[in-house]
């Protein structure tokens, strides 16, 4: 079995570079994230895109910013461009939870230790490289410069930010997955275009002065935004803007956008069309070693390359359109997949790999059921302008056949080197159910339900079906959650027939847009009445280009500039997040009051009856933490025998 070698990594340092016999460099990256040479990581993917263009390429990993910056200047200038990244996550999400406070740990560096990676680190790093080289290109990408490429709001700073081009300083943005643009900015540099002459990629943004002409495509419409200055003005205005953008993000023809930004033009290009089935297959057989650089060996391992190392990304892109996700905006709503011969040959080298010990920790993607579908009529695609393709309703020209996904799992675990693949990205379970899936056959849909719970799981399947009320779910662009107890039960159907013994585990978010306290207590009174003690939540957070932020900041949905009411107060996401808990003994003396005050004693009879509410007050802590830490029921009966067993204790 072949050993790596240093060089079989991109190079991190001049030593390296010596290595490899070069004498200068034609791109040099920099990333907030360690480096880990992996399809999952968008540094590494962008790095080995551009060595395949026969360029030299070294990359910085979490330079320092606290020193006397000889990171950025180590391995001096390079022929095209630096290219910029926070990282595979938006460093503010990263560093800070849902409620401000520092993380503890940071899953892209090593021993997921903290303080490696700047708060918005994009614009610090792109600034950083404008003062010390301010004739070199710097070219801006990922998902923190994708997604604040407009006028957007900042969480963490609470204010409203102009797009990342003004603040980092840098001269072009590459927005979404990168590799189209990157191959049209490489073929042009190198027959010697100018980097200030690339004005009309697809998929990329930029500044204009006042007395700068913008560039003529007639192949292009062109629509122009509310300025920042006016957004900063009028909250109603900005959100007028999110329509626009969202719907030109997910165009097959889109419009060039306009934003004036004080005496300049932002000027965003449509993106390129999807990837196709041999373009992505391309990125992913790219000659990554799947390992971090061995500069980490003596840190530690890295969190966030331990939780995919054995896995398998099938796609990209979502058609969900949630309002409350990014995943959409960044990679598409159109589906990109791998062909099952490219995904096959990935799957045999981490089957041949030293330490590999016959487990995928994942065979998926955003969503992990949307492998292969696609509109059955492109011209019908090419028209639309829906955000989702399946809210409110499944779209009939989309082909949701789970056929494909099905062979493919089954393909997978022919090899004999896999003991078991697991499936750990989110399944959207409404697309497993007739009712809500009335595209496919019924049979179909069983058919995957089946494989996925007797061969893929281990003990539980996670959905996220969000929330219980139909107001809040159509706003999130999620379908009712009557669909949850449809799926539910053709899940206990699988169970018992199987004899499996498996346990079902829904994801909730509380504090969302048009989310209000009796909304939360519908949520724990009828996930109760199933049979749930719920563990699997979260707090909505607000981060750039979603519909729920711009509700959030203006007060209005963009899509109809109503207002809409969100929970934004300390308090109010503290007592909507405890109603999850309602079966902490701290929080039932709380919800009980609460709810009598809204004169819902049908909730506080279904919560915390009296009799209930009295009988925890006499358990000690310590019995009520082992109570707590008892295992989920997946149905109402065993919660029943949960009851039985507590009385025994007393």
């Amino acid at each position: 079995m072949q050993t790596n070698k240093l060089s079989d990594w991109l190079p991190t340092t001049n030593k390296e570079v010596k290595i490899r016999g070069w004498e200068e460099l034609d791109v040099i990256l920099f990333s907030g994230d360690a480096y880990v040479d992996h399809p999952s990581f968008g540094p590494a993917v962008i790095g080995r895109i551009l060595e395949s263009y026969g360029l030299k390429v070294a990359i910085v990993p979490q330079p320092s910013v606290n020193d006397d910056l000889q990171d950025f200047t180590k391995l001096g200038i390079p022929k095209l461009f630096f290219g910029v990244t926070g990282g595979c996550m938006d460093p503010m999400v990263s560093n800070y939870t849902a409620s401000k406070k520092r993380r503890d740990k940071d899953a892209y560096s090593p021993n997921g230790d903290k303080g490696f990676r700047p708060d918005y680190a994009t614009s610090v790093y792109s600034s950083i490289l404008k003062d010390k080289f301010p004739n070199v290109p710097v070219l801006i990408g990922g998902i923190e410069a994708s997604l604040r490429r407009v006028t957007h709001y900042d969480y963490w700073s609470d204010k409203l930010m102009p797009s990342i081009l003004e603040t980092s300083k840098a001269d072009m943005l590459v927005y979404g997955m990168g590799e189209q643009p990157l191959r049209e900015i490489v073929k042009l540099l190198q027959k010697g275009v100018p980097f200030s002459s690339l004005r009309t990629i697809k998929q990329t943004a930029f500044l204009v002065t006042k007395d700068e002409a913008i560039p003529k495509n007639k192949n292009w419409d062109d629509v122009e935004i509310q300025s920042h200055e006016v957004c900063l003005k009028d909250k109603k205005k900005f959100a007028s803007n999110f329509k626009v953008i969202e719907q030109e993000s997910n165009k097959l023809k889109a419009r060039r956008i306009f934003q004036n930004i004080k005496e300049r033009t932002l000027v965003i290009n449509p993106p390129y069309p999807t990837m196709t089935e041999k373009e992505i297959d391309a990125s992913f057989d790219l000659p990554y070693t799947r390992l971090p650089h061995p500069k980490y060996n003596k840190r530690g391992p890295i969190p966030a390359f331990e939780m995919i190392k054995t896995s398998i990304n099938i796609h990209r892109g979502c058609f969900g359109g949630c309002s409350f996700c990014t995943i959409s905006a960044h990679q598409g709503k159109f589906i990109a997949s791998r062909s099952e011969e490219s995904i096959l040959r990935e799957v045999d080298k981490v089957a041949n790999m030293p330490d590999f010990k016959g487990y995928l920790s994942d065979i998926g993607g955003p969503s992990a059921n949307m492998y292969k579908m696609k509109g059955k009529v492109q011209s019908i695609c090419d028209k639309c302008v829906a955000p989702s393709c399946i809210s409110p309703v499944i779209c009939s020209n989309l082909d949701t056949s789970h056929k494909p996904l099905t062979k493919l799992y089954q393909a997978v675990d022919s090899h004999p080197k896999i003991k078991k693949s697991f499936i750990g990205s989110g399944i959207r379970h409404d697309m497993l159910v007739p009712e809500f899936n009335k595209n496919a056959d019924p049979k179909e849909l069983d058919d995957y339900t089946e494989e996925v719970m007797t061969k893929h799981i281990s003990g539980r399947l996670k959905v996220a079906p969000e929330h219980t009320s139909d107001p809040v779910l159509k706003l999130m662009r999620k379908p009712s959650f009557k669909y949850f107890h449809k799926f539910k039960e053709r899940f206990d159907k699988i169970n018992i027939k199987k004899n499996l013994k498996l346990q079902l585990i829904p994801y909730f978010i509380s504090n969302h847009p048009a989310c209000e306290v009796e909304d939360m207590a519908n949520l724990a009174a009828e996930t109760k009445d199933m049979g749930f003690q719920l563990e699997q939540v979260q707090g909505f957070t607000p981060t750039p280009m979603t519909v729920a932020t711009v509700i959030y900041y203006s007060g209005y949905h963009p899509y109809t500039l109503k207002p809409t009411k969100t929970p934004k107060s300390k308090k109010e996401k503290e007592e909507q997040h405890r109603f999850f808990f309602w079966y902490k003994k701290e929080n039932k003396g709380w919800i009980r009051k609460t709810l009598n005050k809204l004169g819902r004693k049908d909730l506080v009879e279904a919560l915390v009856p009296e009799e209930e509410t009295n009988s925890w007050r006499s358990i000690k802590p310590k019995e009520v933490k082992n109570t707590f830490d008892d295992a989920i029921p997946s149905s109402r009966s065993s919660q029943k025998r949960k009851h039985k067993s507590r009385k025994k204790r007393r």
